[in-house]
């Protein structure tokens, strides 16, 4: 609303428009409250679902174990990736799986090996043959940790697997297993020692936040 008072001319002078102002500062301030609630409940949401996840109990012994990528340290697995290849060792000799799927990239261009390859010289090192370990070296996220992998599968002639990550990042894998026409795959999960899980838990809600938008997409 435009207020006007008219000068010795008759003609109007605007003064200001406070009503029109005060309104425009209330919604402005209603949408960013609106926006930081809702924010904070889809951080519930998606933090309640990362602390869902759990190993497949019972577990069904499959075709293949996938091992999900984590950065290398120089030449040798960081001591997340190390956990993730106990776990997955310990389930290969335990007899759920007769063959490995080692996964992931180059995670900087001066390493000597890509995640799949550090993974893999881990494993043979602890006394599994070669042969039964296959190498996928080009992902860079999970949704291609496990879409590579899984053409793999098709390649050569696995249809069922177990996925191996940190409990932390269960949730997602099985989600994007789901997406990509897995059957009914399964999840080996290891809980970390050596990983700060208020950092990844974090980063992990990001992570949730952005596939889920993918999602949409696909």
């Amino acid at each position: 609303m435009e207020w006007y008072v008219y000068g010795r001319d008759s003609s109007p002078i605007r003064i200001v428009r406070k009503k029109r102002r005060i309104w425009s500062k209330r919604t402005l301030l209603i949408a960013l409250m609106v926006i930081v609630v809702v924010g904070l409940l889809w951080c519930a949401y998606a933090l309640r679902n990362i602390n869902k996840a759990a190993t497949t109990d019972p577990m069904l012994k499959a075709d293949t174990g996938i091992i999900l990528g984590m950065s290398m340290w120089g030449e040798e697995p960081s001591p997340g990736l190390k956990e993730r290849l106990d776990y997955g060792l310990k389930l290969y000799q335990e007899g759920m799986f007769p063959h490995i799927i080692v996964s992931g990239g180059l995670d900087k261009p001066d390493l000597k090996y890509t995640e799949g390859q550090g993974m893999r010289n881990y494993l043979v090192a602890h006394g599994v043959p070669d042969s039964v370990i296959s190498v996928e070296n080009k992902a860079t996220s999970t949704y291609e940790n496990l879409l590579y992998s899984k053409a793999i599968m098709t390649s050569e002639g696995l249809s069922s697997a177990i996925i191996i990550t940190h409990t932390y990042h269960g949730w997602r894998s099985h989600e994007i297993a789901d997406e990509l026409g897995y059957v009914n795959p399964e999840l080996g999960l290891t809980e970390s020692t050596v990983l700060s899980m208020t950092r990844h838990k974090s980063r992990e809600i990001l992570a949730y936040t952005k596939w889920k938008i993918q999602q949409l997409f696909l």
